[in-house]
């Protein structure tokens, strides 16, 4: 294939990802094959939207090796096993996908597939051992996997999953099918556990949060979306209507005649406690809410929640009726974290700008969704240990943020 050709394949590919919610800001990584020899892949840490053909490196295919200052995602070693193992695949895609990384965490094979699925994906899923990121250990249970098995999908256990096909088209058809089988895979498990059939995964963070609640909150609260803005903060309704400037210091309006939002002390605490954050995004999407119930802190089940959100997510009790105290606890649980599960009530989630903070909510959304699956497949499912989450998280954190600014 022409250099210029797949490298634009790659971009458009990226886009296609994008706007199918199987891939958010720079994470995963897209392949394209251009002879015997070589691909080119996705830059490491550059954002799918804004890539141009120069951002896209080659890569040769038997040593990793390339050329230009633009350094190739560290992924490249699996995409080049792709490429010498299967003739017939020409293009590669590696995605954080929500329901294939969920069911992943079972950490068994997906068997029987048929219908429309099996002629797109095949008739089973295999599930690779996990490693680090970008580490060989990684790219040895994933090239386990593909020899395993004729799929044109791989399941890569607290990670994501990797595609493969004939072409851009090809691969993205098994993407997109990958997350409708696996979606029917954690419905059959709840099917399973319970002997009903139902549509969706909220049943399951359900069913999870009614088996595992402890004492939770009886407070709840309107959730608020803020920013800083000059010694302030601007405060807004997730659900929609206007906006209210708070005092930092104070926790209280500016204009004293305005309605002071029941949360305007927790958001002034955080601010005035971490100069790093200018934004601060409240979830109460089901799933996230559904955990903050149980009342316990969660550990990552997934590489990117570790990374983004933290080793840990604490659940803290904030009470508008003792605001000053609670809110200290809350931003004691953000200390070396950016989310914090507030009881009864979602999450709460930080960034240095509005999409930082969207970027944790995006992982402790699905984060919390992998919490739940951990818990269907029983006590056997264990999160990534704390050394590895913290590594992690150092990496992401000193270089990895900075490359994606």
């Amino acid at each position: 294939m022409d250099i210029l050709e797949a490298k634009l394949a790659v971009i458009n590919a990226g886009k296609m990802l994008v706007e199918n919610g199987l891939i958010q800001r720079t994470w995963g990584n897209v392949s394209c094959r251009i002879d015997d020899n070589h691909f080119v892949i996705t830059p490491s840490g550059k954002g799918y939207l804004t890539l141009t053909p120069e951002d896209i490196v080659i890569v040769t295919i038997n040593d990793l090796s390339y050329e230009g200052e633009v350094k190739p995602s560290s992924e490249k070693g699996i995409h080049a096993q792709c490429y010498a193992l299967r003739s017939d695949v020409n293009f590669v895609i590696h995605t954080h996908q929500t329901y294939a990384s969920i069911v992943g965490l079972s950490g068994l094979d997906i068997n029987n597939i048929t219908g429309k699925s099996a002629e797109i994906i095949g008739t089973d899923v295999p599930i690779a051992s996990y490693g680090l990121p970008g580490t060989g250990k990684l790219k040895k249970g994933v090239v386990a996997a593909l020899k395993r098995s004729d799929s044109k999908a791989v399941l890569m256990i607290h990670h994501g999953a990797l595609c493969v096909g004939t072409d851009l088209d090809d691969a993205f058809a098994v993407a997109n099918e990958l997350e409708e089988v696996s979606k029917a895979a954690l419905l059959e498990r709840y099917r399973e556990l319970t002997g009903k059939t139902v549509d969706s995964f909220n049943s399951l963070s359900e069913y999870v949060a009614n088996n595992l609640m402890t004492s939770t909150s009886t407070v709840e609260y309107e959730a608020y979306n803020s920013t800083r803005e000059y010694g302030a903060i601007r405060m807004t309704p997730v659900n929609g209507g206007e906006s209210v400037m708070i005092d930092i210091a104070s926790g209280e309006p500016v204009d004293k005649t305005a309605d002071c939002p029941e949360t305007a002390v927790l958001h002034s605490a955080i601010y005035k406690k971490r100069e790093d954050v200018n934004a601060v995004i409240h979830t109460k999407e089901e799933d996230v809410l559904s955990v903050s119930k149980i009342g316990k802190t969660i550990r990552p089940f997934l590489d990117d929640f570790a990374q983004i959100a933290g080793i840990t997510v604490k659940n803290v009790d904030y009470s508008p009726n003792n605001s000053l105290k609670t809110a200290k606890a809350v931003t004691k649980a953000l200390k070396s974290r950016d989310a914090v599960l507030l009881k009864n009530n979602g999450a709460v989630c930080v960034g240095a700008n509005e999409d930082e903070a969207n970027a944790v909510k995006l992982v402790t959304e699905k984060g919390c969704k992998a919490a739940v699956a951990a818990n269907i497949y029983g006590t056997d499912n264990k999160p990534i240990n704390l050394l590895e989450s913290a590594l992690m998280r150092i990496v992401y954190k000193t270089k990895y943020s900075k490359k994606s600014k």
